[in-house]
């Protein structure tokens, strides 16, 4: 199930002609039928923003939209002012197909930066959507695989609430790394919130998810979420219970970007306890996360702890207070390094496990942190030296 999972939602997913694999699904569109329109989205920090990125910012700060219209196969980002027109027209098309306003369409496109779309296929694709959008479980599936680039797999997430249900599609899998990630993604719910509410539940989400990961370091032009609420459930929910089931999709969705790591063959949780606060903890479990050569090692089965200390020391002490000659490092649940110093052998560590955990205690205080990343990998380079959208 995906985004046509909650109620009041149709979808669909062509090929537009936009990708360069020739008959690859390429273009999607999600539709909310309401009774609401509500809407929420967090956006990448990166400086070179992407244009939809550009104008689904200004479309969805009123909180509001209709639809939004996916593209595969080119990103639109380093395009200057026609790029920016390519978004709004591609907008303006969906918006005459359903005779809505054009700034009650969020635009989104991912792939190869630094190309313009082709916008008579786009423009063509968008027509082709809107003939094929559906509410069926099938069109919100078909929507998940338009969205794909390098992901090897659909990433999905069906969750029900207390009379209300969210559904969830994503796409990610390189260029990825903390304040969100190489990602285009859809949150659907049929409850009954304000735009308020949902920007609320979706910054928090998302800060504890897509903004933990860490594949490669890199920083996308384009990342995109979006939180869309039909209202069609005519259910109001708990706002504790919303905000929690909005994290935990995002949570999923995130998760599954992980395990579909480029060429990765490891997913790896980096968790840092007994830390003075949250952000000291975070900025030490980011800090191990982003080291190349524990990724590396990683990827050649090496539990390799000193990598893990060399990186935690490039924290600043004044960002997060620690002894060294204190501090413990675990992977899977062998301590290799006590105090600062050898613990038990390293041959004594499983690293065979898809999952690989660095459970590292600073000996400081009561706060934690978990960031996820996946290792290094000859698959990584070869996807990357001959990327193809």
């Amino acid at each position: 199930m995906s985004v046509t999972f909650a109620q009041g939602f149709s979808a669909s997913g062509v090929v537009a002609g936009i990708s360069a694999v020739e008959g690859k699904k390429d273009m999607a569109v999600v539709v909310n039928d309401g009774p609401l329109d509500v809407a929420a989205g967090v956006f990448t920090a990166n400086r070179f923003c992407a244009a939809p990125v550009q104008w689904s910012r200004k479309a969805v700060a009123d909180g509001h939209i209709k639809a939004v219209v996916l593209n595969s196969g080119c990103a639109n980002a380093c395009t200057g002012e026609a790029g920016y027109r390519q978004s709004a027209d591609t907008a303006a098309k969906l918006a005459g197909l359903l005779n809505v306003a054009d700034t009650d369409i969020a635009v989104c496109s991912t792939g190869m930066i630094g190309d313009l779309l082709p916008l008579d296929n786009v423009l063509s694709g968008v027509e082709l959507t809107h003939n094929a959008l559906s509410s069926s479980a099938e069109a919100g599936e078909l929507a998940a695989e338009a969205i794909l680039t390098t992901d090897t797999k659909k990433k999905t997430v069906a969750l029900e609430g207390a009379g209300y249900r969210i559904g969830g599609m994503v796409k990610g899998s390189g260029m990825i790394a903390p304040q969100l990630a190489t990602m285009l993604c859809v949150i659907t719910t049929d409850a009954k919130v304000s735009a308020e509410k949902a920007r609320k539940a979706l910054s928090a989400g998302v800060e504890t998810s897509f903004n933990r990961i860490d594949v490669d370091g890199c920083m996308s032009t384009n990342d995109t979420v979006l939180l869309l609420a039909s209202g069609a459930s005519g259910v109001e929910p708990d706002e504790d219970e919303f905000d929690a089931m909005v994290a935990k999709a995002c949570a999923s969705l995130s998760r599954q970007i992980i395990g579909d790591g480029e060429g990765a063959s490891h997913d790896i949780r980096v968790t840092v306890t007994g830390a003075t606060s949250e952000d000291a903890a975070l900025a030490c479990a980011r800090a191990v996360a982003a080291s190349n050569l524990l990724k590396c090692a990683v990827c050649g089965n090496d539990p390799n702890w000193g990598r893990v200390v060399s990186s935690l020391g490039t924290v600043p002490a004044d960002v997060a207070p620690y002894d060294p000659n204190n501090v413990t490092v675990d992977v899977n649940g062998v301590r290799v390094c006590d105090g600062g110093k050898p613990g038990r052998p390293r041959s004594e560590v499983d690293m065979t496990p898809r999952e690989v955990h660095f459970d590292i205690d600073l000996g400081e205080g009561d706060n934690q942190a978990t960031v996820w990343t996946d290792d290094l990998t000859h698959e990584y380079v070869h996807i990357n030296a001959d990327y193809e959208s």
